[in-house]
């Protein structure tokens, strides 16, 4: 196969070479945990053991401090192989590279749970998403609240799309702060008062373990409050949501995955009516065709706005509308490129015998990541009339 263009380095050829190994593992475990709709634990066992849960951390605590670019691309390989181990490891390193870009957390803190993760594997995600609010990208006030007791807090409510949870020992949990109008952030360890309720059971991304999370008179100590909104903590720099092209990347690699699989087919596909494979059928180019032309136009676009938000880190507050765009066009042109390829393969797609039907399903989810297709439209629309005024 051609070299992949998007790998500029050793460096990055390596991280590529990582993925794609795991990627052709978790390959074969990706329809038994799709159709139980069961947590893959033995992936997450192989990603700490091929050190790929330390992408992201700082070097200074035995990470591989991967630059945007880097997480992009082990991400989007790794996809290949499964998407819900993709997208749900993607917002442990995502975050990972929010924080250590955003000094959000307290330095002991951050230095303390880095070395958990490249120790012992543990894993970090923010639950903030609840059925009152919807998604937390909308700006609804958490219902989950924290009522200040004696050297700290006491936290009771109820998270929607906590992915990882059946893997998590801690985790970050927004909450209204009682009697204010503030929102906190709040560091959690699992134990008494904490639990899960295994209501994940979806069209696709089935995998990712994304239940409920329930906090009853869950004790949270003053110092693992990490910020709250009014006060924010001293050092502390602006999220400017780079770290979620992991989103956008986990999409397009399934979409390759699909596109790989549908030209396989069509060069060894040979009905009898005809006396070569499809592939040599008008038709079927012009598909094949097609499937190229959004999946080199949205990897472009991707992988050009990564760059950029690595090399120009002054102007990455002003980026949010690329990022922005490259998700909304690496979902949907995901989507085409699935449906072309399912075209393509003809009714045998349908098949669960098949990975393409997976693959169908998995990449309608991405819709629902944020930030959603209106918020996109949206702000490039408010940025072309500001232009003018």
């Amino acid at each position: 196969m051609t070299k992949d263009g998007f790998i500029r380095n050793r460096r990055e050829e390596e991280i590529a070479d990582r993925s794609d190994r795991l990627a052709a593992r978790f390959a074969e475990r990706s329809a038994q945990h799709d159709a139980e709709g069961s947590f893959p634990f033995a992936n997450f066992a192989d990603l700490h053991d091929a050190g790929y849960l330390r992408l992201t951390l700082p070097r200074i605590y035995g990470g591989e401090e991967a630059t945007l670019y880097e997480l992009v691309l082990a991400q989007e390989r790794l996809a290949r192989g499964d998407g819900s181990t993709a997208l749900a490891v993607g917002w442990h390193v995502g975050q990972l590279l929010q924080l250590r870009n955003t000094n959000a957390w307290p330095e002991a803190l951050f230095e303390w749970f880095c070395s958990e993760t490249a120790h012992k594997g543990t894993l970090i995600n923010h639950l903030a998403s609840e059925r009152a609010t919807g998604s937390p990208s909308r700006g609804g006030r958490p219902e989950t609240k924290a009522v200040a007791t004696d050297k700290g807090w006491l936290l009771n409510g109820r998270k929607t799309y906590s992915t990882l949870s059946p893997i998590l020992t801690c985790f970050t949990v927004s909450a209204a702060i009682e009697g204010t109008e503030e929102i906190g952030e709040f560091f959690v360890q699992t134990g008494p008062g904490v639990r899960v309720e295994e209501t994940w059971n979806t069209l696709g991304m089935r995998a990712t373990g994304s239940h409920d999370v329930v906090l009853e008179n869950v004790f949270v100590p003053d110092e693992k409050l990490v910020n709250r909104s009014g006060s924010p903590r001293k050092g502390r720099l602006l999220d400017d949501g780079g770290w979620l092209l992991h989103i956008p990347a986990c999409y397009i690699g399934i979409a390759h995955a699909a596109r790989d699989f549908a030209i396989r087919f069509a060069l060894n596909h040979r009905p009898n009516s005809l006396t070569g494979p499809i592939a040599d059928l008008p038709n079927i180019r012009r598909q094949i065709g097609e499937m190229e032309i959004s999946l080199m136009t949205a990897r472009t676009l991707l992988y050009a706005v990564a760059e950029r938000w690595d090399r120009e880190p002054e102007q990455r507050a002003s980026l949010k509308p690329e990022l922005g765009l490259a998700k909304y066009v690496a979902t949907n042109h995901a989507i085409s490129i699935v449906d072309a390829a399912m075209r393509i393969v003809g009714a045998a797609s349908l098949s669960r015998n098949l990975p393409l039907e997976r693959m169908y399903r998995d990449v309608r989810a991405g819709l629902h990541n944020p930030p959603m297709d209106d918020s996109v439209v949206n702000g490039l629309a408010q940025r072309a009339l500001n232009d003018f005024k």
